[in-house]
């Protein structure tokens, strides 16, 4: 193992294992340190949006998912108490449909791509601390070796993929600038032998579901209400699932009934969604790490995948000399908050809970449309050129 690298990145998940693939492509030497197994799971409801799937297609691997067995996605329906819209997910460039991929598959596909790229991907290995210079600047990291032991590994860049819980962020002390003043606590499950067309957003007053096809034949299924009626139902068994989803759609819950349950309810508690501050002095932050929005959106694997992509090129350019590295993770900031915002705004107040069902009506469109940006953006990106190693050793 050697001892300096391009970059570091702590987490190698969804946002970790894609940044270390994208920098890998481009001839910089990459060290992932992910503390989980390889092929573990995570709680997740599985949903991309257009601009994800984009992302996986413009990468080469969509054909992995697909070949998985992952269902395509190509209606969305959304029904509004007792009303229903189904939309049909037109075929565009990179994205002839939706997908819903579980994480085991999916972090692993990214993960695979990584290490084909060059990456040096090491699972259960814990970051201990990060190492830092005279003047505060983050230089490196001590790990856990594979032997047990403790090793100092360098880089210019260290990158926090490491969740809401950051090590890195916590460290640096990455400020939070924006906040969310709500949030949705989330029971989730999955099911067999029960069918379903495309998505299911499911909208009630004061609740909400989804119901999603993913790998396996199964469906993810899950309930959401305001996370202050949390406390009331977490130490029931399945946490308030039927009751919420009763209010919601009783009918699901019929259907659900007649299927088959696969493993036990799990919970998240809801907290509010935030925008870090994603860079500074040898440090950078992606996905959760840096920004989290409500996950009623359905737009968190999503927000992952491209602020990937916007880091690494950020990345490449600062080491590449296209841009000094403070321009160049400026650029990465003033992108991801605008493409991140408008979204960002509109599921906190989502999330209220307060709305009646025209209300909601427009806080979906509006979200649709503030989610057509990113997919022009991110469909007009180039590939970042696999010449930056050459550059770094010139």
């Amino acid at each position: 193992m050697p001892d300096h690298y391009d970059a570091i990145i702590v987490g190698g998940r969804l946002a970790g294992a894609s940044t270390a693939m994208l920098l890998a492509r481009a001839g910089l030497r990459v060290l992932v340190a992910e503390r989980a197994r390889y092929g573990s799971d995570t709680l997740s409801t599985h949903a991309l949006m257009r601009a994800g799937v984009i992302q996986l297609s413009r990468w080469g691997l969509l054909n992995e998912i697909d070949a998985a067995g992952t269902p395509a996605v190509r209606t969305t329906t959304i029904r509004y108490g007792d009303t229903e819209a189904i939309i049909d997910i037109k075929p565009m460039p990179h994205c002839p449909a939706l997908y819903a991929p579980k994480r085991r598959l999916l972090d692993r596909v990214l993960a695979d791509a990584a290490v084909r790229a060059g990456a040096d991907v090491r699972f259960r290995t814990r970051v201990n601390h990060l190492l830092r210079d005279a003047d505060g600047a983050v230089i490196g990291a001590e790990i856990d070796d594979r032997d047990g032991g403790q090793r100092d590994v360098f880089a210019p860049i260290t990158i926090g993929a490491d969740g809401s819980r950051s090590l890195v962020a916590s460290t640096v002390g990455a400020p939070v600038y924006a906040e969310g003043a709500h949030a949705t606590a989330f029971i989730v499950g999955y099911w067999s032998g029960v069918e379903a067309e495309g998505y299911q957003w499911l909208y009630a007053d004061g609740g909400a579901a989804g119901v999603i096809p993913t790998n396996d034949g199964q469906l993810c299924v899950w309930t959401g209400i305001p996370h202050t009626e949390f406390p009331d139902v977490r130490a029931l068994p399945d946490h308030g699932f039927r009751a919420g989803l009763a209010r919601v759609a009783p009918d699901w819950l019929a259907r659900l009934d007649a299927g088959a349950q696969h493993g036990p309810l799990r919970a998240f508690p809801g907290m509010p969604g935030y925008l870090r501050q994603p860079a500074g002095p040898g440090w950078a932050l992606v996905g959760d790490a840096g920004y989290f929005k409500d996950p009623i959106t359905a737009h968190g694997m999503t927000d992952a995948l491209r602020d990937a992509e916007l880091l690494a090129g950020a990345v490449v350019d600062g080491l590449g000399g296209a841009a000094d590295l403070p321009t160049a993770m400026a650029r990465y900031r003033d992108t991801r908050d605008r493409l991140s915002r408008e979204v960002f705004e509109l599921g906190d107040r989502v999330s209220a809970y307060d709305w009646d069902m025209n209300d909601l009506r427009e806080l979906l469109v509006a979200m649709s449309e503030g989610m057509r940006g990113e997919v022009a953006h991110l469909g007009a990106l180039e590939p970042l050129a696999d010449q930056t190693r050459a550059l770094l050793d010139a």
